[in-house]
């Protein structure tokens, strides 16, 4: 953790980004609409996360749990996706895991291989059978899950939301992932940039109610007001990179005044750059996107995708892992005490940061992949 704050404070340090984590909601807010009618502009990126303030909450409960028994904590990390977004989250658990000293034989990732609720449900009820003492969940259907979430907390069981918050559920206190609107008001202010205020877009995403989605889709839509740029459509892929592709060529096909795509989930860039660049739209259509796959990346680099909001889901996976393994062993009410002092305004979002990442930045960004042991 020592090495990714530094090499994160290193990056800020030397100007990659101008505004770090939660403040890009403000900067971005303070000149929507104001675009309309400016020309398209190349966009400059942020790199830098919330590292600072996970850095210390994570120093502050490793205090807390120093010469404590840590024996009995068997702790999981459960995506919703075999995507390799989450890759970086599955190496930051293990990672947290290890430096706490916790055997990696008490510490599972699970990731769905096809993305599907029954398969997550499946993993859920196995680890409650094999006695888990906690896990974090990027819920596929959080409205699915309440009932899940419901039993596990009254067995005693943490429950942990990443990635996407679980509201109306027992696990709705605690929240640690990006903080969605804003994610989705920075795509939406790129997205502004990009096509000078003016055109129409569409929207692809992998579910139209998960919560992690309404929310960075109501922040997009929020950015674009005050411009001259429609929402067409908003389609549902499924969480399929396959459909999101078809989805793209149709819309392109049928619609030839879009000329912006903005793609929701990990796998959305990558597959909205494949359907662009087989349509011959890339140098008319602009695509901003989300995470930052590996193809994602190669699409900034050749300049198919405009830009990409990233996450740090590292810090999801490292953080979430100290999180659990304290609410075992200290129990819920200290560690949240613990926890509160770094909370957002809305008293249970703890930011893991929001970043942009264009070509002008990729190379900083893959340094600090690298650092990670992500890349």
């Amino acid at each position: 953790m020592a090495v990714a704050t530094a090499v994160l404070l290193s990056l800020a340090a030397a100007g990659c980004s101008k505004n770090a984590g939660g403040s890009n909601s403000s900067s971005a807010g303070s000149n929507s609409g104001s675009n309309s009618s400016a020309a398209p502009v190349a966009l400059a990126g942020s790199v830098t996360f919330n590292q600072t303030n996970l850095a210390k909450l994570d120093a502050a409960l490793k205090s807390a749990l120093a010469g404590k028994d840590l024996s009995k904590v068997d702790i999981a990390m459960v995506v919703n996706v075999a995507a390799d977004y989450w890759k970086a989250g599955q190496v930051g658990f293990l990672k947290g895991c290890s430096d706490l000293g916790i055997s990696k034989s008490k510490c599972t990732y699970f990731a769905p291989p096809n993305g599907k609720l029954t398969e997550q449900n499946s993993e859920l009820e196995t680890l409650r059978s094999q006695g888990v003492t906690g896990y974090s969940l990027s819920a596929i259907d959080p409205t699915s899950a309440a009932g899940t979430i419901h039993t596990d907390v009254q067995k005693g069981i943490g429950v942990l939301a990443i990635d996407s918050p679980l509201p109306g559920t027992d696990a709705a206190s605690l929240y640690l992932g990006t903080p969605n609107y804003t994610a989705g008001f920075q795509a939406g202010t790129a997205m502004k940039q990009v096509l000078g205020g003016k055109g129409k877009v569409a929207i692809l995403v992998g579910s139209l109610t998960a919560s992690n989605a309404t929310q960075r889709i109501a922040g997009f839509e929020d950015a674009l007001k005050g411009t001259q740029i429609t929402v067409a459509q908003k389609v549902n892929d499924n969480l399929q990179a396959s459909t999101a592709t078809s989805d793209a060529e149709t819309i392109l096909a049928n619609n030839p005044d879009v000329n912006g795509l903005y793609g929701v989930y990990s796998y959305d860039g990558p597959a909205l750059a494949q359907a662009v660049t087989s349509a011959g739209k890339t140098a008319s259509v602009h695509i901003v996107s989300d995470d930052s796959d590996a193809q994602t990346l190669k699409f900034i680099q050749s300049g198919v995708i405009s830009g990409t909001v990233v996450q740090m889901p590292y810090q999801q996976g490292y953080t979430g892992a100290y999180i659990l393994a304290a609410e075992k062993v200290l129990g819920k009410d200290k560690t949240m005490a613990l926890v509160k002092p770094y909370l957002e305004k809305d008293g249970s979002t703890l930011s893991s940061g929001v970043g942009l990442v264009t070509k002008s930045d990729l190379s900083a960004y893959q340094s600090l992949e690298s650092q990670l042991g992500i890349g």
